[in-house]
């Protein structure tokens, strides 16, 4: 399996664990508004490595975790059922890796490598 140019890592600060079947969605924002250009589910480890094409461009972009789910799944309250992450891409030659932090009542992120 190849990796995507964006990829991304999902723990569960709550208990300390990778967050695994979580769904993620990769998009671009173009002239008429957002398109996906990948997505996936993320594995045991809490990873996506193959969330979109393994090269694009330069611009904006956006990941959207359906983490609502997650916690619904785990018999948890959250106040986040969702959490999009609006990024710039500056250099096509990098890898860019977004991890996601989250608790049933907050979330963080960073740019990884």
């Amino acid at each position: 399996m190849s990796v995507s140019h964006v990829t991304t890592h999902i723990l569960d600060t709550g208990t300390g664990r990778p967050a695994s079947g979580v769904k993620a969605t990769l998009e671009a924002k173009s002239a008429t508004g957002w398109q996906e250009i990948g997505s996936g589910v993320t594995d045991q480890d809490g990873r996506i490595k193959n969330l979109g094409p393994e090269r694009i461009e330069a611009g904006t972009y956006r990941i959207s975790f359906e983490t609502g789910s997650y916690f619904r799944e785990q018999g948890t309250e959250t106040f986040f059922p969702s959490v999009e992450l609006t990024f710039a891409l500056k250099d096509p030659a990098e890898h860019y890796h977004v991890p996601l932090l989250i608790s049933p009542f907050a979330y963080s992120t960073y740019r990884g490598s």
